[in-house]
C-alpha cells in the first residue's frame, strides 16, 4: 500500500466534500475541520448519486446522499441510516504539510 496525492488542503472547504478523480475511480474526500481529511466512495451504495452533492455532518463524521438521505461513516463508509445498508469503500487518509493524501492499492 502507498499514499498518493488527491488534493490539496485548500481545495476543499472546511464542513464540505468535493469529487476527485484517481485510477478511474470517484473519491469524495470531506474536510472535518480540526479533525481532519476523510475519503470514501463518492459513489452512494444505494442509489448511484454523486455523495460529494450531499451535505457532510461534522460532529457526526458522516456524509448524507442527495437522492434518498442514507448516511455514510466517513471513517469506515458504514451506511448509518436507511435506505442504504451496504457499505462505500472508506480509504485511510494523512495530511503532508498542503497535501491531502489517500492509501491506495500499489498494485
Amino acid at each position: 500500500m502507498a499514499f498518493v496525492k488527491i488534493c490539496s488542503t485548500s481545495d476543499v472547504a472546511e464542513g464540505a466534500v468535493k469529487r476527485f478523480q484517481m485510477n478511474g475511480a470517484s473519491i469524495a474526500v470531506a474536510n472535518l475541520g480540526a479533525q481532519g481529511f476523510r475519503a470514501v466512495s463518492a459513489i452512494c451504495s444505494h442509489a448511484h448519486y454523486f455523495l460529494d452533492e450531499g451535505e457532510v455532518d461534522v460532529d457526526e463524521q458522516t456524509v448524507e446522499c442527495p437522492k434518498h438521505g442514507s448516511t455514510f461513516d466517513l471513517n469506515d463508509g458504514r451506511a448509518t441510516t436507511l435506505p442504504a445498508i451496504q457499505p462505500v469503500k472508506a480509504y485511510v487518509t494523512k495530511t503532508d504539510g498542503d497535501d491531502v493524501l489517500i492509501e491506495v492499492d500499489g498494485r
